[in-house]
């Protein structure tokens, strides 16, 4: 079965535990509905904040889901000038027999602008607007 990358992004209100729990827990929920994903097919997830936000890890979130078999890993995104501030962005690696093309990619609360280029070729885009 081949290994697909779900991409997805938010953006965190904060840069409080809780906050970046909460929009991790958010995201996360919102990617594994729109791709129909069982926790199990779940190879790894990759974390990366905007170095902004740096008051938790966001795989707590993660962990507060259930997700404590899935490795989880977070980094900090590197800083691009003018580049989106207080985001979140994950790479979800799943086992999926799926069609890259298949793949719904998530980006909420203002991250749709990260990747307007999605709805045109790479899949499709899911975004505040669809929920």
């Amino acid at each position: 079965m081949p290994v697909r990358g779900v991409r997805g992004a938010i953006t965190v209100e904060a840069n409080t535990a809780e906050a970046i729990r909460e929009a991790t827990r958010t995201l996360l929920t919102e990617m594994v509905r729109a791709n129909q994903i069982e926790t199990d097919a779940i190879a790894a997830v990759i974390f990366t904040l905007t170095t902004d936000l740096n008051a938790a890890f966001p795989a707590e979130g993660a962990r507060q889901m259930g997700w404590t078999a899935v490795p989880l890993l977070s980094s900090t995104e590197i800083t691009v000038p003018g580049a989106l501030e207080r985001c979140l962005r994950v790479l979800m690696l799943v086992n999926t027999p799926r069609a890259q093309e298949e793949i719904a990619h998530v980006y909420l609360r203002g991250a749709e602008v990260l990747r307007p280029d999605l709805n045109s070729h790479l899949g499709h885009v899911v975004s505040a607007g669809d929920l």
